[in-house]
């Protein structure tokens, strides 16, 4: 899978790669990152038509009735990559209806599936070569100017259950929890590293045990951002997990609900233009939630771990974590700080992402978010289907 890893390299730094699928190939590149020259230069190369590949979110965006999962627009001659950029991204863009819109093909939506990889908008732009430029392609494939990867690796490796490699581990104190240790984890094929935190002594921890699965915010968990509950949620989960006698918090790299830094600021600038978080993702072509709970399900597994009391407010992560191997055998809410600049965002999951939020939302800015836990806190028999468990409330 190495050739699929190093084509998604490329496609992050707006390099054109060759998408195969027997003797049929296109040329595809990303929207995000490519530059005007490098797209002339693939446009002029492959001689053939260039179409717009964008997924069903956008679609739906631009003003589209039941799109399909990816389709594919055509471009014409006349139209630039500002042209191509504004379909793609821009927040105001509707699609005219004199624009045919057609199904992509297995090509293209490989393609559209390495750029959502390269954590990239999901937008790509693909050409299939005229008969004449077909030889110069392949002169650079066998020069390695170019990359080729098949449908079917791009499938396979999209597909394939995450591996993960426990690297090193260390001892970590933290203000709130003197006893932990930090564990490493390496995602292999994506450049990502996840941490478990063992808070106390895993000789005595409760069972079930404790578990938040914590994805990374730059801006909450770092630098204090009032505009989500990511931070206080973040230390609040520590804490609980040391009363509660110990446990683990998963630190996941997942920034922005799965669609990275870039896109997360990308979609705080959309919001600041009237939008709320779920709508804004989708104006970009992202989904409410675009994270995988298998990574987390793995380093719990390789820690020993198979029976959990959740920390989430969060029913899709509730729902990802109760998988095999792990069972959720009771679900408990944490709630963040609730703040004028947060309360919009937080109101927007509960509504539309179905987050168990309503005790926080109901109670003034200046309640004791740890008390209100308390007070939720029950048991639950059966988190898979989530009736109650200990009520708490939603991460990211």
């Amino acid at each position: 899978m190495q050739r699929v890893e190093r084509t998604v390299l490329d496609l992050r730094r707006g390099v054109p790669v060759v998408i195969r699928d027997g003797r049929a190939m296109c040329l595809a590149a990303p929207v995000d990152g490519i530059t005007a020259a490098r797209f002339d230069d693939m446009r002029a190369r492959a001689g053939g038509p260039v179409r717009l590949i964008l997924n069903d979110h956008r679609l739906a965006h631009l003003g589209l009735d039941d799109p399909p999962k990816t389709a594919a627009i055509g471009l014409r001659p006349a139209d630039t990559l500002i042209d191509a950029i504004r379909w793609a991204a821009d927040p105001a863009a509707k699609w005219p209806a004199t624009r045919p819109v057609s199904p992509a093909t297995e090509l293209e939506s490989a393609a559209l599936l390495l750029a959502r990889r390269g954590l990239l908008i999901p937008a790509v732009l693909c050409m299939i070569p005229d008969a004449a430029a077909v030889p110069s392609i392949e002169s650079r494939l066998a020069s390695a100017d170019l990359l080729a990867v098949s449908v079917a690796d791009v499938w396979s490796h999209c597909r394939a259950a995450p591996s993960l490699e426990r690297i090193t581990e260390a001892d970590v104190p933290l203000e709130a929890a003197p006893h932990s240790r930090f564990v490493v984890f390496r995602e292999a094929g994506v450049l990502r590293e996840h941490v478990a935190i063992l808070i106390g002594d895993s000789a005595h921890w409760p069972v079930p045990v404790p578990v938040r699965a914590h994805s990374s915010c730059l801006t909450g968990d770092l630098f204090g951002s009032v505009r989500c509950d990511c931070g206080s949620q973040l230390r609040r989960s520590v804490s609980l997990i040391g009363k509660r006698g110990g446990g683990v918090l998963l630190y996941l790299a997942q920034e922005g609900r799965g669609t990275g830094l870039i896109n997360k600021i990308r979609a705080y600038q959309i919001q600041d233009e009237g939008l709320d978080t779920v709508d804004a993702d989708r104006v970009l072509g992202f989904g409410g939630d675009e994270r995988d709970y298998a990574v987390a399900r793995e380093m719990l597994a390789q820690l020993g771990i198979t029976r959990i009391d959740l920390l989430t407010n969060n029913p899709t992560k509730l729902a990802g974590m109760n998988r095999e191997p792990i069972r959720v055998a009771s679900r408990s809410c944490i709630y963040g700080q609730l703040t004028n600049e947060n309360r919009r965002y937080l109101a927007t999951k509960a509504t539309r992402a179905g987050h168990w939020l309503d005790a926080l939302l109901t109670h003034p800015f200046d309640t004791d978010a740890d008390a209100l836990a308390d007070a939720d806190a029950g048991t639950d028999t059966d988190a898979g289907t989530d009736t109650g468990a200990r009520e708490r409330a939603p991460g990211r």
